[in-house]
């Protein structure tokens, strides 16, 4: 078990259960297709509407914009450096939640979590801008998720959910969330309202089809969400991979060789897939 610290000061116990088979069968590595993160150089109009003034001082800083540049084409280190050097004592409240966020995405991509935490929750706490606020608590529940917090998580998504905000990736982390539980029939509830969103989304195509297929719930249903899966996202390893697999459960050797091998070819030194590809030649 460990200890995971609260707001109250107390301590909420949980033992962790992500390992990293579950990580690189449901997470997506990029953290922008998971919560949809695009940071934004808000124009001074636009930040009129979020209540800040025409004059704002973060806009005009330089190394805001050199910052945000830097973020745009993936290097969040030099980024991060950027950020760093503004001076914003004499910012307003909505100005420092503005650099925050900022700050928060960049700790995110580097995973500082502790800091990233920190800087989401200080935007949240602003509560100028309810879809950032959505954006930050997803990211802050993905933290949770990668850092087998899952219970955590699950108390933000929750949070979200009966405030209204509904999304194929709420419910896709929710879902992800009652999986590394062991709930699995709740997964699979969570996962069918992800697709009644969006019936081409791969990432909940293939999440259900693994589960049905691995777990025996029903092979052969799993089967055909995993075939939907790969045609979606026909080079995805993680997808080869189920797809192999779900043939594997369904007594097919041959073509869960051939899916497996594609899996191999596309990400040879994932564990996973090699012991997924081992099971299924040795046997």
């Amino acid at each position: 078990m460990t200890g995971e610290k609260t707001n109250n000061g107390g301590v909420y116990k949980e033992k962790p259960v992500m390992n990293e088979k579950s990580k690189f069968r449901f997470l997506d590595d990029d953290l922008e297709t998971i919560i949809d993160i695009k940071p934004v150089n808000k124009k001074p109009e636009a930040g009129k509407a979020a209540g800040l003034s025409k004059k704002h001082k973060l806009f005009e800083n330089k190394h805001l914009k050199e910052g945000l540049r830097l973020f745009r084409i993936k290097r969040w280190e030099h980024a991060q450096k950027e950020f760093s050097q503004i001076k914003a004592d004499s910012f307003t409240a909505e100005e420092q939640a503005e650099l925050a966020y900022y700050n928060g995405l960049c700790c995110t991509k580097l995973a500082q979590y502790d800091d990233a935490i920190l800087y989401l929750e200080q935007v949240i706490t602003t509560g100028s801008d309810a879809l950032r606020s959505y954006q930050c608590r997803m990211a802050i529940a993905y933290i949770y998720l990668i850092t087998n917090r899952s219970r955590m998580a699950e108390f933000e998504l929750t949070r979200l959910l009966n405030n209204g905000f509904e999304s194929t990736a709420l419910y896709n982390s929710l879902a992800f969330s009652a999986y590394i539980q062991k709930r699995y029939k709740q997964a699979i509830t969570l996962y069918e309202k992800s697709l009644s969103l969006d019936n081409g989304n791969a990432t909940a195509l293939n999440s259900i089809g693994y589960i049905l297929a691995d777990t025996g719930i029903d092979r052969t249903r799993g089967l055909q969400f995993c075939r939907k899966a790969v045609e979606i996202q026909p080079r995805n390893a993680a997808y080869l991979d189920s797809l192999g697999w779900a043939f594997y459960k369904c007594g097919e050797t041959a073509q869960a060789r051939n899916w497996l091998k594609q899996a191999l070819d596309a990400a040879p030194h994932e564990k996973e897939i090699k012991n997924h590809f081992r099971i299924v030649t040795e046997g």
